[in-house]
């Protein structure tokens, strides 16, 4: 298992500056992303599937520093009611498939979307209850009519290059938590799996370590990113919390850098979890602790997982 890191976090620096800093501070692996919510700073996959140069000096700026590629991201709504906008995210993401496939990748980070309340709508609907009924209504149109269809035939076209994809479990789009990603997944088709992220699993009240379990099998790729609740906001407000992510205070949760939500216990846990489901690959650091900048919250993570992992090898040789 190796640790990595989101490039976006990153994405006003020069990629080759950003990998050595990367390299300098214990990291192993990097994910980037080539568009949509991440935008592309660090991988233009126009420019890279048109250029075969310039591809190969993408490859070799990764290869080069003993890193490897855990993903390619291109976090995005292709399901939005704004059909030039869904255009634009779908095409973002085909031409992700492609690139992964043109330098042997296999993995494709994204979200699954959120599609409106019915046809005509001009703004995406996540419903977060059944009653009244109307909200059942708008489900059934949701899954039925856009996202099982687009995704049937998304997810062919990803397997045909090859290619896995990975879906954040994201509240405020159709897949937000392991029940609604093996819905999806048994609908459309199995090389659709999880980018998990437990952050958005903790303010739900959902056991990474449980979700874990029911996901064996369909783990591509994981996400380093904590979170902190709030319980005396909780109390008075409950979990579902749209004040902006800037008002610290108030909320009744914040991302955090690992480590600073849920301590070393849990951490240590959730390795082994992933061993325990055969997952093998990057925690990569999703970097959005607003009480952090930047560098700061990166090098508090890298450093806390190395050392996480580096315990858990030595003690996996103790048991040998």
């Amino acid at each position: 298992m190796k640790v990595g890191v989101f490039s976006v976090l990153l994405s006003s620096e020069p990629f080759e500056s950003v990998l050595d800093y990367f390299c300098g501070i214990g990291v192993q692996a990097v994910e980037v992303g080539t568009g949509a919510y991440p935008g592309n700073a660090h991988c233009d996959p126009d420019a890279l599937l048109r250029n075969d140069r310039k591809c190969s000096q993408f490859v070799d700026a990764i290869k080069s520093r003993d890193l490897v590629l855990s993903s390619l991201s291109c976090h995005g709504n292709p399901l939005h009611p704004d059909r030039k906008f869904a255009k634009q995210h779908d095409a973002i993401f085909r031409k992700t498939v492609l690139l992964a496939k043109k330098i042997g990748h296999d993995v494709v980070t994204t979200f699954s979307g959120a599609p409106g309340g019915h046809t005509g709508a001009k703004q995406p609907n996540w419903v977060t209850c059944s009653w009244p009924p109307d909200y059942l209504k708008v489900l059934d149109y949701q899954w039925k009519k856009v996202a099982i269809p687009y995704w049937k035939k998304t997810a062919a076209f990803a397997a045909k290059n090859s290619v896995k994809v990975a879906f954040e479990m994201h509240p405020g789009f159709i897949v937000y938590n392991p029940e609604t990603l093996l819905k999806l997944r048994k609908a459309c088709g199995n090389n659709l799996g999880a980018n998990f992220d437990p952050s958005h699993l903790f303010w739900q009240g959902i056991d990474p370590n449980q979700a874990l379990r029911e996901l064996k099998g369909c783990v591509y790729h994981v996400h380093a990113k904590d979170t902190a609740i709030n319980a005396a906001n909780v109390l008075r407000n409950g979990v579902l919390d749209t004040k902006h992510y800037g008002d610290e205070l108030n909320r009744s949760w914040i991302f955090r850098t690992v480590g600073y939500g849920h301590g070393r216990e849990f951490w240590n846990e959730f390795v082994s979890m992933l061993r325990m489901i055969g997952y093998d690959g990057a925690l990569s650091i999703e970097h959005e602790d607003s009480l952090m900048s930047p560098r700061e919250g990166l090098e508090k993570a890298v450093a806390f997982l190395n050392e996480v992992i580096i315990h858990q090898k030595k003690g996996a040789l103790t048991w040998t």
